[in-house]
């Protein structure tokens, strides 16, 4: 039988908390890193790539350790931050933070595709009839490459549900502040007795990430109707 206790719940909250933030905060950087690399003629454009997919095959908890150094107090980047009183390290920020850095890949991946599917003849025939660079981008880009947009997303918000390494790392597994989904399980299969609760929460994600897949390909189909 299925059954979470108060703080399950407030893992599964502050879970879709972190993935929907994480999705947003990334989003408009990720568009930005799939443009660059679909659609314009840049130098080094291997190394960009290179860089922006290393979460892809680096562990998580790697890419949480290289967070933790470039934004602990000891920093210049935690230095700075700290002079703005902003903490990054064991907090709920943090954790979002860990989350975006490891879905980003998945989310310019998607993006990219979609925009190297786009007829380039579109953009140059907007920009012969006088379209500027930004109304070029809102209307050809953007609504051609609009299911790419959609599936990135779904991608990563799903991949942040399931973030575990690099949020351990960089925000810790403090109940009701960074304890998500995946850290409640991990304490849970340390502690004798929690089987069926690890199980429980098991369950939880697997129906949550497969709602969001849903949504996602439902979106998708509207959007190609139209």
């Amino acid at each position: 039988m299925l059954t979470l206790s108060p703080e399950d719940i407030l893992a599964v909250k502050l879970s879709l908390q972190v993935a929907t933030a994480a999705t947003l905060l990334a989003l408009p950087i990720g568009f930005a890193a799939a443009y660059l690399l679909a659609l314009t003629k840049m130098r080094c454009k291997a190394i960009l790539e290179g860089l922006i997919n290393l979460p892809l095959v680096l562990p998580p908890v790697v890419t949480g350790y290289l967070l933790l150094l470039l934004l602990g107090r000891k920093s210049w980047l935690g230095q700075l931050l700290g002079y703005f009183d902003i903490r990054i390290i064991f907090t709920l920020r943090g954790a979002i933070i860990a989350s975006a850095v490891v879905g980003f890949p998945l989310l310019v991946r998607a993006i990219r595709v979609g925009m190297e599917g786009i007829d380039k003849q579109y953009m140059q025939a907007a920009r012969t009839l006088g379209a500027g660079w930004w109304d070029t981008l809102f209307t050809i880009t953007i609504p051609l490459c609009s299911r790419a947009v959609l599936a990135g997303m779904t991608l990563m918000f799903a991949r942040s549900l399931g973030e575990f390494g690099a949020t351990i790392i960089l925000a810790g597994n403090i109940p009701g502040l960074t304890r998500t989904i995946p850290l409640a399980i991990y304490e849970y299969t340390s502690t004798p007795g929690g089987d069926s609760m690890a199980l429980s929460l098991c369950l939880v994600s697997v129906a949550l990430s497969f709602f969001v897949l849903l949504i996602g390909e439902a979106a998708n189909r509207s959007l190609a109707r139209r």
